[in-house]
């Protein structure tokens, strides 16, 4: 960093406590960040943190508030111009990471929210989800995306202000495509660093027991809580499309999909904030038109 004074770095580190060893590898790679000066808290969602470091408080939430609601709550306790979101499974391999992506973002202030490349640890082959774009191409080629891996997040704490934070009301799944397009509404860009690393294990997201229901809901919620009124019908029409193709040979993945879709319409998302109509412009311009 050309800077004489180190860029201070709020740093949020989410876990439930149950996986203490990739907890303990993600702090320690945290603290080994050279040229920043850091201010880490680990937020226990419903668990109380223990045998961290002198240099990372805790933050124990009684109980689980989900993944965006977690990340929320830790943003008071750190101070920092950059805010720097970790979660438990992931790890930072380069000391210099930090330094190095809050170098691009200074030396273009155009972007708003950084996203690494994410490869896992044991060298297994990374899956393209991992690459926010439709079109995928190569891991390593940088751009400006519309949604975010959020496993690993860089942004100045003045973008993550004006975006409101991580939309709670999702609990788990799509929280990264809202702060994204919320970006884009600050006339910002979202950019997916193919030059910078973050770690993470090979894991499918099936995993969840409520996979399939909290991505039909949250995929609704989303264009309720973000598109114009025009594109709502328009964006979840389109995924429902796709998802009843997708899911046309596994019915009970389907079935779980479209409780969710149902429960979408029919609950509740939280707080209304449309993107105007000159951010979807922009999107669609840079080659993502909220409509998909």
């Amino acid at each position: 960093m050309t800077d004489t004074v180190p860029p201070r770095v709020g740093v949020v580190v989410l876990t439930q406590g149950t996986r203490p060893d990739d907890l303990a590898r993600g702090i320690r790679s945290v603290l080994a960040q050279q040229d920043v000066e850091l201010d880490v808290v680990c937020v226990g969602n419903g668990w109380v943190p223990t045998g961290l470091p002198d240099a990372v408080r805790a933050l124990a939430l009684p109980e689980n508030l989900g993944i965006p609601a977690g990340r929320n709550r830790g943003v008071p306790l750190v101070t920092g111009e950059y805010l720097f979101f970790l979660d438990d499974d992931a790890s930072i391999p380069d000391p210099r990471f930090l330094s190095r992506a809050i170098a691009l973002l200074r030396a273009d202030p155009s972007i708003g929210l950084l996203q690494p490349r994410v490869t896992d640890p044991t060298g297994a082959a990374a899956p393209t989800r991992w690459i926010p774009r439709i079109r995928k191409g190569a891991a390593t080629e940088s751009g400006a995306v519309f949604s975010v891996w959020e496993g690993a997040v860089l942004m100045p704490r003045a973008v993550f202000t004006a975006t409101g934070g991580w939309a709670e009301p999702f609990f788990y799944a799509h929280e990264g495509i809202e702060l994204a397009w919320r970006v884009w509404d600050q006339g910002l860009r979202t950019w997916y660093a193919g030059n910078l690393e973050a770690n993470h294990p090979v894991i499918q997201p099936t995993r969840h027991a409520d996979y399939y229901r909290l991505n039909a809901r949250n995929r609704v919620w989303l264009a309720r809580r973000n598109l114009p009124a025009v594109l709502v019908p328009v964006y979840a029409g389109s995924w429902l499309a796709i998802q009843l193709v997708r899911f046309r040979s596994d019915r009970t993945a389907l079935r779980a999909w479209l409780a969710g879709f149902r429960e979408g319409w029919r609950s509740d998302p939280g707080e209304r904030r449309p993107i105007s109509a000159r951010t979807v412009w922009r999107m669609s311009l840079a080659g993502r038109p909220p409509i998909v």
